[in-house]
């Protein structure tokens, strides 16, 4: 198995401008994947995201905006030293690229980066396998949450 990238692909039942803003504001990926999740959506905007209670053990994780094209595009990185600026070699990089599908949005995910890390070969599958888990339980969650957004309107 290569370990290079994941990619996962989803249908939205809502246009790209309401999941472009659901996949990069930290107030609506709050509600689908982190815990918490701190930083401005804007290229070049350093924060963290953090899985479970910040004060009880949670796992904080230092997060930076690289792009961000409404509505098509939102990338970042995660997952580098904290204290190291992200980059390629240290982190991993996150690509949401959407595009109008029939009525909603065909969402693609792309997680690039596992192999430059240098880690050895039964951690790169672990952390490989771990991330791709995550991705279906989370990503599964995001259309439901869109869908309560619409109900709202």
């Amino acid at each position: 198995m290569e370990f290079g990238s994941i990619e996962r692909e989803i249908y939205v039942e809502a246009s790209p401008e309401i999941v472009f803003d659901v996949v990069s504001s930290p107030n609506h990926l709050r509600q689908w994947w982190p815990d918490d999740a701190r930083y401005d959506p804007t290229p070049g905007s350093v924060g963290e995201i953090v899985f479970g209670d910040r004060d009880a053990g949670g796992t904080v994780v230092p997060f930076t905006v690289v792009d961000a094209r409404p509505p098509k595009l939102f990338s970042f990185r995660w997952t580098h030293p904290v204290g190291e600026a992200a980059a390629a070699g240290n982190s991993l990089l996150v690509t949401f690229d959407l595009a109008p599908s029939g009525s909603g949005t065909l969402l693609r995910m792309t997680e690039t980066g596992f192999r430059e890390l240098g880690w050895e070969a039964a951690v790169l599958e672990q952390q490989y396998q771990e991330h791709g888990t995550g991705w279906d339980f989370f990503l599964a969650r995001l259309a439901p949450y869109v869908a309560t957004l619409e109900v709202r309107r």
